[in-house]
């Protein structure tokens, strides 16, 4: 702890006696400063004991010792010497006065204490404080150190919360709450998400304080990690700013969690490459192979039914986010709070999760998609990279039905291009009708190109076979019943459809030609 006044009136050699300020004797003392000047002012910084003997003062005019007093109270000085005995021998009742009005604590200074005796126990009592504060720091950094490396995260925390007086917690980099101590930390740590995510998008390292919601507490956030984009954060609440001993403590748990969060770092990357070469053998028809690579790493993930996720990003330029990176990020996240196991393949512009059906992996994705189509809907909406995230989900799968789960969420990142929608998932597809997808634009263009002909006829008057060509094909080739639905006898239908016929130069007898034809004419029906 800093030196005080009353530490220093408490200082056996020193002989100082009150006479002033009794009530603020527990004012912190930065430093003891000898000056003579009639105004000291422009030369203190606050915190300051001013050691005087009045050499250059009017020390007997109350107005002036009010005007001096006032000033040095507005500078911050917490306290006033006099010594006496030398330009007076008694401290003058207008210092004396004008100090307790401004409740400015005055120090009686004996003859024999010379100023720097003062000085010398002030600078002593700074150089004990700050080498205790180091002390303490080392010794925290020493217990975080044996907790980091005995008990992981949660226990360096711990040891954090207890060095600090307050409450610590660790976000992943989705910005969700992975650990806090105490535990109650963990509901006050989850209100600070938004600022969480707001510190990620600074370049590492980062820091900023906040106030939390509810608390008078002041909460400082830090980043972690050494790449462009924060990997987790800290959280470290207390009553009051941290003081030299806690300061240590929390540099020291930023530089523990970093090299955690990196080291990470690498075991994730060498993960992701056992998990590509799983993935490439269970696409290659060799489940066995895969279950033996992927061992405990990836093997309860090929125990139960799983699904494929196929995820593409179209190429940007001036973005802040690559939303393949927030879309691993989701999954990854979301699979280790749950404790589940989940692969993650990039490849180049295109990511491949597979995932635990029905898990936290697949449940994040889904809605991490579901937030990109939301923002899509909004005119003034900042996520203007989200038409560059499509993704295809295949319906569960096995290890031996890999490959086609993979054709199937292949399939269905197609449709979700062509339909301009974020996520599509294969059961949907298979589930709804062929219909919608020939909105496509090729389809349209081969459609007019085969009913043209009919058009161009129906155009001048000298029949109406298009509308003829419809009624026969949904009546499955029944004339009576289309010729009703028409309007017109049973001959006449013949009739247009031979002339139908020899228009389009093909048969209707053939299958393949009929189909094509309503096809055609369904994919124009909105004309």
């Amino acid at each position: 702890m800093p030196p005080t006044l009353a530490s220093l009136v408490h200082h056996s050699a020193l002989k100082l006696t009150v006479r002033a300020g009794e009530d603020r004797l527990d004012v912190p003392v930065r430093w003891a400063h000898v000056s003579e000047l009639a105004d000291p002012v422009p030369y203190m910084e606050g915190g300051e004991l001013l050691l005087i003997t009045a050499l250059k003062l009017d020390a007997e005019d109350p107005e002036a010792m009010r005007r001096y007093v006032k000033r040095l109270v507005g500078a911050g000085v917490v306290g006033l010497g006099f010594a006496v005995g030398v330009n007076y021998d008694d401290i003058p009742e207008a210092l004396v006065q004008a100090a307790r009005l401004e409740g400015l604590p005055l120090l009686e200074v004996p003859r024999r204490t010379p100023f720097l005796a003062i000085s010398k126990a002030v600078s002593a009592a700074i150089a004990a404080d700050q080498y205790r504060a180091v002390t303490a720091g080392f010794a925290a950094q020493r217990e975080l150190t044996r907790q980091a490396l005995t008990t992981g995260p949660e226990g360096l925390l711990a040891a954090l919360a207890a060095q600090v007086d307050g409450w610590a917690a660790l976000y992943d980099a989705s910005g969700a709450v992975v650990a806090a101590a105490p535990e109650w930390a963990g509901r006050r740590a989850a209100r600070l998400t938004a600022d969480v995510e707001r510190l990620r998008e600074r370049p590492a390292p980062a820091s900023s304080v906040v106030a939390a919601p509810d608390t008078e507490d002041r909460i400082e956030l830090h980043s972690l990690g050494t790449g462009r984009r924060p990997r987790a954060a800290l959280a470290v609440g207390t009553a009051a700013a941290p003081g030299t001993a806690e300061r240590y403590a929390v540099h020291s748990a930023i530089a523990l969690l970093t090299l955690t969060t990196e080291r990470s770092r690498s075991l994730h990357a060498a993960e992701q490459r056992v998990g590509a070469a799983v993935l490439r053998m269970l696409l290659a028809g060799e489940p066995d192979h895969a279950r033996a690579v992927a061992g405990d790493l990836y093997g309860g993930l090929l125990d139960a039914p799983f699904r494929l996720l196929v995820a593409e990003s179209a190429p940007r330029q001036g973005t802040d986010g690559d939303p393949l990176d927030a879309l691993a990020e989701a999954a990854e996240s979301a699979a280790a709070r749950s404790g589940e196991a989940v692969l993650v393949v990039p490849e180049r512009d295109r990511l491949v999760v597979l995932a635990t059906d029905g898990g936290a992996a697949v449940t994040a994705c889904t809605a991490y998609a579901g937030a990109l189509e939301a923002a899509r809907l909004v005119p003034e909406s900042k996520g203007g990279d989200n038409d560059a995230l499509v993704v295809g989900l295949s319906a569960p799968a096995g290890p031996i039905a890999a490959a086609s789960a993979y054709r199937q969420a292949e399939q269905a990142l197609s449709v979700a291009r062509r339909r301009g929608r974020v996520l599509v998932e294969h059961e949907h597809v298979a589930a709804g009708s062929v219909l919608p997808l020939l909105a496509d634009d090729a389809v349209r263009a081969f459609a007019d190109g085969l009913l043209r002909a009919l058009r161009d006829h129906d155009a001048t008057g000298r029949g109406d076979l298009v509308a003829s060509l419809r009624a026969w094909l949904s009546r499955h080739g029944q004339w009576d019943a289309a010729a009703a639905d028409l309007g017109v006898h049973r001959h006449t239908l013949r009739y247009r459809m031979r002339r139908v016929e020899e228009i389009l130069g093909r048969s209707l007898d053939d299958p393949d030609v009929r189909m094509e034809l309503w096809l055609a004419l369904k994919a124009t029906s909105g004309e």
